[in-house]
């Protein structure tokens, strides 16, 4: 019995996730059509790519090359065609694989939102739990009136004061550019040296401070629902430790939409660190995003785009299955339907 009952928890699974790639691949489509025809009405990238001086024979040579003169259907569906094959085209202004750029570029912007993840959860949730605790305390209310400042400051006006208050004044922390990168178990990253958290430290609490906002506030509005629950209550009269409650019976429940939130803002961060990137000099995928955008370098901006949607698809469907699996009453087969 309990092994049909395992069997079927497993079809489940399968079919769920296999209708959750068919709609992905569906959105994914979508949005390629969405990104490469909206692009096409943003102005022409030859005239960005060549001298001024140019006669129009020149023009029209530089046109042909990069395919701009065959019809827009044309263009996508040659570009459909490469993509199927991992190809996302060439950047026009590199002249190299756009998909290239943007993997070698990955890294970088991967270390600042991983960092800025990690700050989230161990500055949110023991200042979330904390203020939920103890809501009448003095520091609780503190931590919640700083939260609305990470809330409400400008992301790019919080990383211009970093810069003058810890690199120029202070002068503990460079302002700009990446550190020396190590490698580690076949990972190479700034984060495994110091200068390299030096360096990350900064553009990675600028990219965190909202997020920050956002558990505590999270972590203490679960804190204050369970606390009253009677599980929470039984926990107490069988005599358990409160460290044991607090750990093991409160945290548990409390991190469910916690982890649903952190899953998704995490695409966030990646999709959103152009802001942060572009202040700090920090060189990853939004400050190629922005640089491609200024020489409407198409190729490059539609992978970006490609790629982040994907991210995107793939967090949401993690998510998804971390969250059944928390809570054991979330049944997959149910949600999908």
């Amino acid at each position: 019995m309990r092994g049909r009952f395992r069997f079927h928890s497993e079809a489940r699974l399968t079919a769920y996730i296999i209708r959750r790639l068919m709609q992905s691949a569906a959105v994914v489509l979508a949005m390629s059509v969405i990104v490469f025809l909206g692009l096409h009405v943003v102005g022409d990238p030859v005239y960005l790519l060549i001298d001024p001086q140019a006669d129009q024979a020149e023009i029209e040579r530089t046109i042909q090359r990069f395919g701009l003169d065959q019809p827009i259907w044309v263009q996508y569906f040659r570009f459909l065609k490469g993509a199927l094959t991992g190809d996302l085209g060439t950047s026009f202004v590199h002249g190299t694989s756009a998909l290239k750029l943007i993997v070698e570029r990955m890294p970088a912007t991967l270390e600042i939102a991983i960092a800025a993840t990690l700050m989230s959860i161990f500055l949110g949730i023991p200042l979330g739990l904390y203020a939920g605790l103890r809501p009448n305390g003095l520091v609780s209310k503190s931590i919640m009136a700083t939260s609305i400042l990470g809330f409400s400051l400008p992301t790019f006006w919080v990383g211009i004061m970093m810069i003058m208050v810890f690199a120029v004044m202070l002068g503990w922390l460079p302002s700009t550019g990446r550190g020396p990168t190590a490698t580690f178990l076949g990972i190479t990253s700034s984060l495994f040296t110091i200068d390299g958290l030096r360096h990350v430290a900064m553009p990675a609490l600028n990219l965190a401070l909202l997020k920050i906002s956002l558990v505590i506030r999270l972590t203490r509005a679960g804190t204050r629902e369970a606390i009253h629950q009677d599980y929470i209550k039984f926990a107490r009269a069988k005599g358990l430790p409160t460290g044991r409650i607090i750990g093991v019976h409160l945290l548990k429940n409390i991190m469910i939409p916690v982890v649903t939130v952190l899953g998704l803002e995490f695409g966030n961060l990646i999709a959103f660190s152009v802001v942060t990137e572009t202040i700090f000099a920090w060189p990853g995928m939004g400050k190629l995003l922005i640089d491609s955008i200024q020489t409407l370098d198409r190729p490059v901006i539609v992978a970006y785009l490609i790629m982040i949607v994907m991210l995107f698809v793939i967090i949401n469907l993690v998510v998804d299955i971390l969250y059944s699996i928390l809570d054991p009453r979330v049944r997959i087969g149910e949600k999908s339907a």
